[in-house]
């Protein structure tokens, strides 16, 4: 007959629910199925703690509730790593999202807005003109894709 294990924490651990516990120990975090430990994790791991937690909600141990309120990571976030991990497993943790490339500014929107710049318009009006964001404009010229043209300013009147 099994024997029924009594969820007997260490001192020091704080309660996901009735059965699992963590703590930090050092740079460390352990979690717990009662007082045996069960996984590790440094603490700077988000890598570890996003696989470990998303197993927990997979294999239904713990509830979304019960993790979002120890961790204070928001639910919707925890579905987000629960549906990545079902779908494609614990390299999705791993792995990195590929870069996406932007859709606006294709090489030939990129000449056609800096000869805009060339003539002297405005960021705004070339964001009207072309549909596309003031701020994209912004962040093209910021990265050197783009090159605004510096406007003349007349030097302030000397007074007498």
């Amino acid at each position: 007959m099994p024997q029924v294990q009594l969820p007997l924490f260490p001192q020091g651990t704080t309660h996901i629910n009735a059965e699992l516990a963590f703590m930090r120990k050092e740079e460390q975090v352990v979690y717990f199925n009662g007082h045996l430990p069960v996984f590790t994790h440094q603490v700077a791991d988000l890598v570890g703690f996003r696989l470990f937690t998303t197993q927990l909600l997979v294999n239904q141990t713990a509830s979304y509730g019960e993790i979002s309120r120890a961790f204070g990571v928001p639910v919707r976030t925890l579905k987000r790593y629960a549906k990545r991990f079902r779908e494609q497993g614990a390299q999705t943790f791993v792995t990195r999202a590929p870069k996406r490339k932007g859709s606006r500014l294709t090489p030939e929107r990129l000449e056609e807005v800096q000869g805009l710049l060339d003539e002297g318009l405005s960021v705004p009006e070339i964001s009207k003109r072309t549909g596309v964001l003031h701020s994209t404009l912004h962040k093209a010229i910021d990265s050197g894709r783009l090159r605004a043209i510096k406007k003349k300013t007349t030097p302030p009147m000397q007074q007498t």
